[in-house]
């Protein structure tokens, strides 16, 4: 089944393929009605779930964010005075050389790929404000993250009140060095935030954003991070040793 964009025009034709288990079919109207009013029950499942997985108990973890963007730059200034109530803000994404109009998914996931917090913020938000935001919430864990999350004052704050150790590569201009063998396994660490964030962009769509609101745009987000969760946990069911490669299981061809 090619992705077309819309989840839930796929959905709605695997409903087909099951009709003994779904004999009456919502319209498309009905069904994210409803799941916006139990967008908070998904999550509810989500943290059920990541609750039974032993890779959610790794104390070595990777911070970083993405793009969602709520309509195209470039019709941005038409877009609904919604969305800036709502506190979408126009912000410049490094990663994509751009900027959009919306928000940014911050992530705090394990080294294993396993999505344990995360925080929608505007994208003029600091990656380090909302990042200290989100990390108040956990202690005794590893943590690292790019140059955006660079600050002693701050890093040594969180060491002191949370046991959380937030590592960065110094910037080039910075007097403190790191050796190249020691920067290239802290890039190579931080790989897995490429592949989570491509599995969330390329195979959950969440980067293309059809919401109306702010509401129905969480409800998509605790959606797809409760799909991938419950991806990672049904290949450790059935034993798969490559357990993050989600797409033949979740996303069949």
């Amino acid at each position: 089944m090619a992705p077309t964009g819309y989840p839930e025009t796929e959905l709605s034709s695997e409903w087909l393929n099951y009709r003994h288990l779904f004999p009456i079919l919502p319209t498309r109207s009905r069904f994210n009605r409803r799941r916006r009013r139990l967008m908070f029950a998904i999550n509810l499942v989500r943290r059920g779930v990541q609750a039974m997985l032993d890779l959610a108990d790794d104390r070595q973890c990777v911070i970083d964010s993405l793009p969602v963007p709520v309509v195209q730059f470039h019709r941005a200034w038409f877009a609904s005075s919604d969305w800036a109530q709502a506190g979408a803000e126009y912000g410049w994404v490094s990663s994509k050389r751009q900027t959009i109009y919306g928000y940014k998914l911050h992530l705090l996931m394990t080294l294993s790929g396993v999505i344990l917090d995360f925080e929608l913020a505007p994208t003029n938000a600091t990656d380090l404000a909302v990042g200290l935001e989100m990390l108040e919430n956990h202690a005794k864990m590893e943590v690292l993250g790019d140059k955006a999350y660079i600050s002693q004052a701050q890093q040594a704050e969180l060491e002191r009140t949370n046991q959380i150790k937030l590592k960065t590569l110094p910037r080039l201009n910075q007097k403190r060095k790191v050796s190249e063998s020691v920067r290239h396994l802290f890039n190579r660490a931080r790989q897995i935030v490429e592949t989570v964030n491509g599995q969330l962009a390329g195979q959950f769509h969440l980067e293309n954003n059809y919401a109306h609101s702010l509401e129905g745009l969480c409800a998509r987000l605790y959606t797809k991070l409760a799909g991938h969760t419950l991806s990672i946990y049904l290949n450790r069911l059935l034993g798969q040793p490559e357990f993050l490669q989600i797409k033949a299981l979740a996303f069949p061809i």
